[in-house]
């Protein structure tokens, strides 16, 4: 299984794309969206044009693909303006009215008017589904975060019997004990987590989350067979994000698991734009 980072965080914008390529394809979360603010400022040009080339990538693997999977539907993972690369797949997405909140049962609404037409939809919630040998397990609904506040993702498991894979999608840590329940009986070689919200620490995300989550993260180093721990989204949003994880980084190091960003994981250079927001209005000056 190639596991291809598509457009996260660490890549310059809002997102955790990802492909997936197998004896089929399989992508997640085709979405990209850039911060309305971030130090009282809107997005800086640099980040809009990132956004736009992402938007293309996005597009352009998604296309080649014959799974596409929708974990939640917030705009970086999932854009109802522009389907027509999703016609003729199989389009799994997260339950559209149950354990949903308000706001993103109506975006799901609109969303799956639009692409009922030219795909065959299923819905993921805690369910198994095969396709030529390779497997996608799905979590039953857990929150975006530390609460029900921003709605419910599903996380998502692919095996092809080869390797493995783990999208946690947005649990912004993990810090609960039933997001780290999925990723701990998956016991996957490669994880993509959201991290730890340490951007808005003491203001949206509490001390005693951050120290949860990192406590999960090193129990599911500890725990699990995993070779590849991939931390970016919601974390990468930190100019110091390996700071914060230090100790998931020591945890790793221990036991010989790989732990970076989406970009390293890529091959790339980080490009943590909106954490670098003011220092590019400032270089504008």
């Amino acid at each position: 299984m190639e596991v291809i980072p598509v457009a996260f965080d660490s890549m310059g914008v809002r997102s955790m794309a990802t492909c997936l390529k197998s004896k089929i394809s399989v992508f997640i979360d085709p979405g990209v969206a850039l911060g309305p603010k971030r130090y009282g400022l809107p997005p800086h040009k640099l980040e809009i044009e990132e956004m736009k080339k992402a938007w293309e990538r996005v597009k352009e693997f998604a296309e080649k693909c014959d799974v596409v999977v929708v974990t939640h539907y917030h705009y970086d993972h999932h854009n109802p303006k522009d389907v027509e690369f999703l016609r003729g797949k199989t389009l799994i997405v997260k339950h559209p009215e149950k354990n949903i909140n308000k706001s993103q049962k109506n975006r799901a609404a609109f969303f799956l008017s639009q692409v009922k037409s030219i795909c065959r939809v299923e819905y993921a919630d805690g369910k198994d589904f095969e396709f030529d040998d390779v497997s996608l397990k799905f979590s039953k609904p857990v929150f975006h975060g530390t609460n029900d506040r921003l709605g419910y993702v599903v996380e998502v498991f692919v095996d092809d019997g080869k390797n493995s894979f783990l999208h946690t999608s947005d649990v912004e840590g993990p810090s609960l004990k039933e997001q780290l329940e999925f990723m701990l009986e998956s016991n996957a070689e490669t994880v993509f987590v959201d991290g730890p919200m340490t951007y808005m620490l003491g203001y949206r995300y509490s001390v005693e989350s951050l120290k949860a989550s990192i406590k999960n993260l090193q129990k599911l180093i500890e725990k699990t067979d995993i070779k590849n721990l991939i931390l970016d989204h919601h974390l990468t949003r930190d100019l110091k994000w390996r700071e914060a994880m230090k100790e998931v980084f020591r945890a790793g190091e221990d036991v010989g698991v790989n732990i970076c960003s989406a970009a390293e994981f890529a091959g790339l250079e980080e490009k943590l734009l909106e954490a670098r927001r003011k220092e590019l209005y400032e270089f504008d000056l």
